[in-house]
Protein backbone atom coordinates (compact mmCIF):
# COMPACT_ATOMS: atom_id res chain seq x y z
CA UNK A 1 0.00 0.00 0.00
CA UNK A 2 1.01 3.61 -0.50
CA UNK A 3 0.30 5.44 2.78
CA UNK A 4 -0.39 9.15 2.94
CA UNK A 5 2.38 11.02 4.73
CA UNK A 6 2.05 14.49 6.23
CA UNK A 7 5.36 16.05 7.26
CA UNK A 8 5.88 18.75 9.89
CA UNK A 9 9.24 20.52 10.04
CA UNK A 10 10.45 22.00 13.31
CA UNK A 11 12.88 24.74 12.33
CA UNK A 12 14.41 25.14 15.80
CA UNK A 13 15.71 21.55 15.83
CA UNK A 14 15.71 20.72 12.10
CA UNK A 15 13.44 17.79 12.95
CA UNK A 16 10.79 16.25 10.75
CA UNK A 17 7.74 14.70 12.41
CA UNK A 18 5.22 12.64 10.47
CA UNK A 19 1.59 11.63 10.54
CA UNK A 20 1.12 8.45 8.49
CA UNK A 21 -2.35 7.28 7.51
CA UNK A 22 -4.42 5.52 4.85
CA UNK A 23 -7.12 8.12 4.22
CA UNK A 24 -9.21 10.72 6.03
CA UNK A 25 -11.06 9.08 8.90
CA UNK A 26 -8.64 6.16 9.14
CA UNK A 27 -6.15 5.08 11.78
CA UNK A 28 -2.80 6.86 11.87
CA UNK A 29 0.60 6.90 13.53
CA UNK A 30 2.76 9.79 14.68
CA UNK A 31 6.51 9.40 14.16
CA UNK A 32 9.20 11.43 16.00
CA UNK A 33 7.25 14.28 17.57
CA UNK A 34 8.84 17.43 19.04
CA UNK A 35 8.25 19.17 22.37
CA UNK A 36 9.40 22.78 22.17
CA UNK A 37 12.22 23.66 24.57
CA UNK A 38 14.07 26.93 25.13
CA UNK A 39 17.55 26.10 26.50
CA UNK A 40 18.05 29.67 27.69
CA UNK A 41 14.99 29.83 29.93
CA UNK A 42 14.17 26.16 30.47
CA UNK A 43 10.63 26.74 29.19
CA UNK A 44 8.80 23.98 27.33
CA UNK A 45 5.97 24.46 24.86
CA UNK A 46 3.63 22.49 22.63
CA UNK A 47 3.36 24.62 19.49
CA UNK A 48 5.08 22.02 17.32
CA UNK A 49 3.08 19.12 18.75
CA UNK A 50 -0.21 21.00 18.51
CA UNK A 51 0.27 21.34 14.74
CA UNK A 52 0.01 17.55 14.55
CA UNK A 53 -3.08 17.52 16.77
CA UNK A 54 -4.83 20.09 14.58
CA UNK A 55 -4.09 18.06 11.45
CA UNK A 56 -5.23 14.80 13.05
CA UNK A 57 -8.49 16.37 14.20
CA UNK A 58 -9.10 18.01 10.81
CA UNK A 59 -8.66 14.66 9.03
CA UNK A 60 -10.70 12.83 11.71
CA UNK A 61 -7.86 10.37 12.26
CA UNK A 62 -7.59 7.90 15.11
CA UNK A 63 -4.05 7.69 16.50
CA UNK A 64 -3.06 4.07 17.10
CA UNK A 65 0.69 4.54 17.61
CA UNK A 66 3.09 7.26 18.70
CA UNK A 67 6.38 5.89 17.38
CA UNK A 68 9.94 6.91 18.24
CA UNK A 69 12.81 5.88 15.98
CA UNK A 70 15.21 6.29 18.94
CA UNK A 71 15.94 8.41 22.01
CA UNK A 72 16.84 11.63 20.24
CA UNK A 73 19.73 13.82 21.38
CA UNK A 74 18.69 16.97 19.54
CA UNK A 75 15.07 17.51 20.55
CA UNK A 76 12.65 16.58 23.32
CA UNK A 77 9.90 14.15 22.42
CA UNK A 78 6.28 15.25 22.76
CA UNK A 79 5.05 11.65 23.00
CA UNK A 80 3.63 11.88 26.51
CA UNK A 81 1.94 15.20 25.76
CA UNK A 82 0.43 13.84 22.54
CA UNK A 83 -0.82 10.73 24.33
CA UNK A 84 -2.69 13.02 26.73
CA UNK A 85 -4.32 14.80 23.76
CA UNK A 86 -5.07 11.98 21.30
CA UNK A 87 -4.65 8.75 23.27
CA UNK A 88 -2.67 5.89 21.70
CA UNK A 89 0.34 3.78 22.64
CA UNK A 90 3.91 5.09 22.80
CA UNK A 91 6.40 2.65 21.28
CA UNK A 92 10.16 2.48 20.76
CA UNK A 93 12.71 -0.23 20.01
CA UNK A 94 13.42 -2.71 22.79
CA UNK A 95 17.07 -1.66 22.96
CA UNK A 96 15.99 1.56 24.65
CA UNK A 97 16.84 -0.46 27.77
CA UNK A 98 20.52 -0.25 26.80
CA UNK A 99 20.27 3.51 26.34
CA UNK A 100 18.48 3.89 29.67
CA UNK A 101 21.23 1.92 31.40
CA UNK A 102 23.94 4.11 29.85
CA UNK A 103 22.28 7.40 30.75
CA UNK A 104 21.13 6.32 34.19
CA UNK A 105 24.82 6.24 35.04
CA UNK A 106 25.64 9.47 33.19
CA UNK A 107 22.88 11.41 34.97
CA UNK A 108 23.29 9.49 38.25
CA UNK A 109 19.55 8.90 38.35
CA UNK A 110 17.93 7.52 41.48
CA UNK A 111 18.58 3.85 42.18
CA UNK A 112 14.92 3.01 41.59
CA UNK A 113 14.88 4.43 38.04
CA UNK A 114 13.75 1.48 35.89
CA UNK A 115 15.89 0.53 32.91
CA UNK A 116 13.40 -1.99 31.56
CA UNK A 117 11.62 0.29 29.09
CA UNK A 118 8.48 0.35 31.22
CA UNK A 119 8.10 4.10 30.64
CA UNK A 120 6.84 3.13 27.16
CA UNK A 121 3.62 1.28 26.33
CA UNK A 122 5.28 -1.11 23.91
CA UNK A 123 8.85 -2.15 23.07
CA UNK A 124 9.30 -3.11 19.44
CA UNK A 125 11.58 -6.02 18.53
CA UNK A 126 13.62 -6.39 15.35
CA UNK A 127 11.50 -7.34 12.33
CA UNK A 128 8.28 -7.07 14.32
CA UNK A 129 5.19 -6.60 12.18
CA UNK A 130 2.21 -4.63 13.42
CA UNK A 131 -0.57 -2.57 11.89
CA UNK A 132 -1.86 0.99 11.68
CA UNK A 133 -5.43 0.21 10.73
CA UNK A 134 -5.04 -1.53 7.36
CA UNK A 135 -1.42 -0.42 6.93
CA UNK A 136 1.23 -3.03 7.70
CA UNK A 137 4.38 -1.87 9.48
CA UNK A 138 7.67 -3.77 9.57
CA UNK A 139 10.22 -2.63 12.14
CA UNK A 140 13.89 -2.65 11.15
CA UNK A 141 16.56 -2.63 13.86
CA UNK A 142 19.20 -0.18 12.57
CA UNK A 143 21.80 0.44 15.30
CA UNK A 144 24.87 2.60 14.85
CA UNK A 145 23.84 6.16 15.55
CA UNK A 146 22.68 4.83 18.93
CA UNK A 147 22.31 1.23 20.15
CA UNK A 148 18.54 1.43 19.86
CA UNK A 149 17.61 2.94 16.49
CA UNK A 150 14.62 1.62 14.59
CA UNK A 151 13.30 2.31 11.09
CA UNK A 152 9.70 1.67 10.11
CA UNK A 153 8.62 0.34 6.71
CA UNK A 154 4.98 1.29 6.14
CA UNK A 155 3.73 0.23 2.75
CA UNK A 156 6.14 1.70 0.20
CA UNK A 157 7.65 4.20 2.68
CA UNK A 158 10.61 3.73 5.02
CA UNK A 159 11.03 6.13 7.95
CA UNK A 160 14.74 6.00 8.67
CA UNK A 161 15.10 8.13 11.80
CA UNK A 162 18.75 9.25 11.96
CA UNK A 163 20.21 6.23 10.17
CA UNK A 164 20.11 7.99 6.82
CA UNK A 165 19.61 11.61 5.77
CA UNK A 166 18.97 13.23 2.39
CA UNK A 167 21.59 12.13 -0.18
CA UNK A 168 23.49 15.43 -0.05
CA UNK A 169 23.66 15.31 3.78
CA UNK A 170 24.57 11.66 4.24
CA UNK A 171 24.38 9.96 7.61
CA UNK A 172 24.19 10.62 11.34
CA UNK A 173 27.09 10.76 13.77
CA UNK A 174 28.13 7.65 15.67
CA UNK A 175 30.11 9.08 18.60
CA UNK A 176 27.34 9.17 21.20
CA UNK A 177 27.61 6.59 24.03
CA UNK A 178 26.87 3.21 22.47
CA UNK A 179 27.26 4.45 18.89
CA UNK A 180 29.16 2.38 16.32
CA UNK A 181 30.04 3.46 12.76
CA UNK A 182 30.51 -0.10 11.56
CA UNK A 183 27.03 -1.05 12.75
CA UNK A 184 25.55 2.05 11.11
CA UNK A 185 27.09 1.09 7.77
CA UNK A 186 25.58 -2.39 8.04
CA UNK A 187 22.21 -0.95 9.07
CA UNK A 188 22.07 1.46 6.15
CA UNK A 189 23.13 -1.22 3.68
CA UNK A 190 20.16 -3.27 4.84
CA UNK A 191 17.86 -0.31 4.20
CA UNK A 192 19.43 0.18 0.77
CA UNK A 193 18.48 -3.39 -0.13
CA UNK A 194 14.82 -2.39 -0.20
CA UNK A 195 13.18 -1.94 -3.63
CA UNK A 196 14.58 1.10 -5.43
CA UNK A 197 11.18 2.79 -5.67
CA UNK A 198 10.73 2.75 -1.88
CA UNK A 199 10.13 6.26 -0.57
CA UNK A 200 12.63 7.36 2.10
CA UNK A 201 11.53 9.80 4.82
CA UNK A 202 14.27 11.24 7.03
CA UNK A 203 14.04 12.61 10.57
CA UNK A 204 16.26 15.66 10.05
CA UNK A 205 17.48 17.85 7.23
CA UNK A 206 20.49 20.13 7.39
CA UNK A 207 20.44 21.45 3.82
CA UNK A 208 23.55 22.72 2.09
CA UNK A 209 23.57 26.42 1.26
CA UNK A 210 21.07 27.26 -1.45
CA UNK A 211 18.79 24.26 -0.98
CA UNK A 212 15.39 24.36 0.69
CA UNK A 213 14.52 21.86 3.42
CA UNK A 214 13.61 18.43 2.05
CA UNK A 215 12.54 15.20 3.71
CA UNK A 216 11.75 12.67 1.00
CA UNK A 217 13.96 10.72 -1.39
CA UNK A 218 14.05 7.15 -2.72
CA UNK A 219 16.21 4.11 -2.19
CA UNK A 220 17.41 4.50 -5.79
CA UNK A 221 18.54 8.07 -5.11
CA UNK A 222 20.27 7.06 -1.90
CA UNK A 223 22.11 4.18 -3.54
CA UNK A 224 23.25 6.40 -6.38
CA UNK A 225 24.28 9.57 -4.58
CA UNK A 226 24.27 9.50 -0.78
CA UNK A 227 27.52 11.31 0.00
CA UNK A 228 28.40 8.96 2.88
CA UNK A 229 26.94 5.57 1.98
CA UNK A 230 26.13 4.58 -1.59
CA UNK A 231 26.74 1.54 -3.77
CA UNK A 232 30.42 2.49 -4.24
CA UNK A 233 31.39 3.12 -0.59
CA UNK A 234 33.06 0.29 1.34
CA UNK A 235 32.63 -0.34 5.05
CA UNK A 236 36.24 0.60 5.95
CA UNK A 237 35.96 3.83 3.96
CA UNK A 238 32.73 4.76 5.68
CA UNK A 239 34.06 3.98 9.15
CA UNK A 240 37.17 6.07 8.53
CA UNK A 241 35.13 9.00 7.19
CA UNK A 242 32.54 8.86 9.97
CA UNK A 243 35.15 8.57 12.72
CA UNK A 244 37.15 11.53 11.41
CA UNK A 245 34.05 13.67 10.89
CA UNK A 246 32.60 12.89 14.31
CA UNK A 247 35.84 13.98 15.99
CA UNK A 248 35.23 17.52 14.69
CA UNK A 249 31.60 17.85 15.79
CA UNK A 250 30.29 19.65 18.86
CA UNK A 251 27.72 18.02 21.12
CA UNK A 252 24.11 18.87 20.15
CA UNK A 253 22.75 21.87 22.05
CA UNK A 254 19.90 19.88 23.56
CA UNK A 255 21.59 16.53 24.24
CA UNK A 256 21.44 16.82 28.05
CA UNK A 257 17.79 17.88 28.43
CA UNK A 258 16.67 15.69 25.53
CA UNK A 259 18.00 12.39 26.74
CA UNK A 260 16.70 12.82 30.29
CA UNK A 261 13.22 13.33 28.87
CA UNK A 262 13.37 10.95 25.91
CA UNK A 263 14.41 7.86 27.86
CA UNK A 264 11.15 8.47 29.77
CA UNK A 265 8.91 8.55 26.65
CA UNK A 266 8.82 12.34 26.64
CA UNK A 267 7.67 12.67 30.24
CA UNK A 268 9.18 15.56 32.19
CA UNK A 269 10.79 14.84 35.58
CA UNK A 270 8.38 14.72 38.49
CA UNK A 271 7.98 18.11 40.20
CA UNK A 272 9.89 18.55 43.44
CA UNK A 273 8.34 19.81 46.70
CA UNK A 274 8.15 23.35 45.32
CA UNK A 275 6.11 22.20 42.32
CA UNK A 276 8.97 22.72 39.82
CA UNK A 277 10.54 20.05 37.60
CA UNK A 278 14.32 20.03 37.28
CA UNK A 279 16.81 18.59 34.79
CA UNK A 280 20.37 17.58 35.69
CA UNK A 281 23.51 18.86 33.94
CA UNK A 282 26.56 16.62 34.47
CA UNK A 283 29.74 18.68 34.40
CA UNK A 284 32.91 17.63 32.56
CA UNK A 285 31.52 14.18 31.72
CA UNK A 286 30.48 14.01 28.06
Amino acid sequence: MKPLVEAFFDKATSTMSYVVYERAGSACAIIDSVLDYDPKSGHTGTTSADRLVVFIQAKKLQVEWILETHAHADHLSAATYLKSKVGSKIAIGEHIRTVQTIFKKIFNLESGFPVDGSQFDHLIVADEIFCIGNLKVQAFYVPGHTPADMAYLIGDAIFTGDAMFMPDVGSARCDFPGGDARKLYQSVKRLLSLPEETRVFVCHDYPPAGREVQWESTIAAQRASNIHINDRVTEPAFVAMRTAKDATMDMPTLILPSLQVNICAGALPKPENNGVSYLKIPLNLL
